[in-house]
């Protein structure tokens, strides 16, 4: 389950990469959370600032991700199925547990070329969440789950409404445009005492 996501991308990177005419302000952040502000692209390229996290109202918690092999079946996001967004990252983050311990991953693709890239999302007009699938090889080791990225290829179908969901869903796989690499944050070592008294 992705729970942080980062975009560093410059305002001049999204829209060379993303094609966008506009741009809200919207500075690059190192690490987004559940209901923070994010930037997502709707319809037509046309850039939106909404918060990460459906309501729900009979949970305290907003639903951040929403698994790509049930959304059709899904009360809460069928209505959603052609309220489709893009939410573009330059990586993502998550916990892998060793030994006790849980160690931070930042991951992202391989090529730098590959970044910025885009989520597939939903979005409801003032909140998105992501849309999660089975982890690409690269990555399985870290987790079970990991948000989609789209191929380049597949966001105009994704984010046109007059693609019905049936086709464009086809796009929600794992990551296939090369490895994604893992970095670990490994913990702080211990402090040490003063040697010398």
């Amino acid at each position: 389950m992705c729970s942080r996501f980062e975009n560093r991308a410059s305002p001049e990177d999204l829209r060379r990469r993303f094609g966008l005419r506009e741009f809200p302000q919207f500075p690059p952040a190192a690490e987004l959370r559940p209901t923070d502000a994010a930037l997502v692209i709707a319809a037509a390229r046309t850039p939106r600032v909404l918060r990460w996290g459906l309501p729900a109202p009979w949970d305290g918690k907003p639903l951040i991700n929403a698994r790509a092999e049930t959304l059709a079946e899904k009360a809460t996001f069928r209505p959603l199925l052609e309220s489709r967004c893009l939410v573009p990252a330059t990586a993502y983050f998550e916990w892998r547990k060793a030994d006790g311990a849980k160690l931070k991953n930042r991951i992202a693709p391989a090529d730098p070329a590959a970044v910025p890239f885009a989520f597939a999302g939903l979005m409801d007009g003032e909140h998105f969440t992501l849309v999660t699938c089975a982890p690409a090889p690269s990555v399985a080791h870290v987790h079970t789950r990991m948000p989609v990225i789209l191929a380049a290829g597949a966001e105009d179908a994704w984010i046109d409404p007059g693609t019905p969901f049936a086709q464009a869903g086809a796009a929600l796989v794992p990551y296939g445009e090369g490895p994604l690499a893992a970095v670990e944050d490994l913990p702080p070592p211990p402090r040490q005492g003063s040697l010398f008294g």
